[in-house]
């Protein structure tokens, strides 16, 4: 595949099969994340590696209660309630890896430059054949101090972009875009 294929054809996965990534190829996917471009040279980016299915059903589980408890309070959260109220639902969507990228607010542009690190090992796992997701909802959970002495990252780190890697349950198709909105180019 070219650039431009994967650019293209890389789609936010939400069912995955039962198998999990190889160690190889995640250690892969976060050399070619810490490729991205990063402010000062800072890299602000550490990682957290969960295969961890039982600590996944948990902390899903207790997002889940977290935005159920906040509904009211947020109109943004509306369209997720039932969702969210589904017993079965997992925010992981039972995805084998969990990648969390962790970033170092000593940099003033610790979220760009991990969300740069995110889109190289989005990209970099689809052409490897995976899928992956961006699972906002797991910041809330990601950044207490408990979850963070759990998986071992110091306190003062920001949760940036957990991810879910895995091999792709059926295909995912493309997903048309709106014209960008330029709204100048002076000559």
């Amino acid at each position: 595949m070219n650039l431009n294929e994967i650019i293209r054809g890389r789609r936010s996965v939400r069912a995955y099969e039962d198998r999990s990534v190889p160690e190889e190829v995640i250690k892969e996917l976060i050399d070619l994340g810490i490729q991205a471009p990063s402010a000062s040279r800072m890299q602000p980016w550490s990682f957290v590696v969960v295969e961890d299915k039982e600590l996944m059903r948990e902390w899903s589980d207790r997002t889940k209660e977290l935005l159920l408890s906040q509904m009211d309070d947020n109109a943004y959260l509306k369209p997720y309630q039932a969702m969210m109220e589904n017993k079965k639902f997992n925010i992981f969507h039972k995805a084998p890896c969990l990648l969390l990228i962790y970033g170092d607010p000593i940099s003033p542009a610790f979220v760009v430059d991990c969300s740069l690190a995110a889109q190289n090992i989005m990209l970099a796992a689809f052409d490897q054949g995976l899928g992956s997701c961006w699972i906002g909802f797991a910041v809330h959970i990601g950044d207490t101090p408990e979850m963070k002495h759990r998986l071992g990252v110091p306190d003062s780190y920001r949760l940036v972009a957990p991810l879910v890697l895995g091999y792709p349950r059926g295909q995912w198709p493309r997903i048309e875009r709106r014209e960008p909105i330029i709204f100048n180019w002076p000559k």
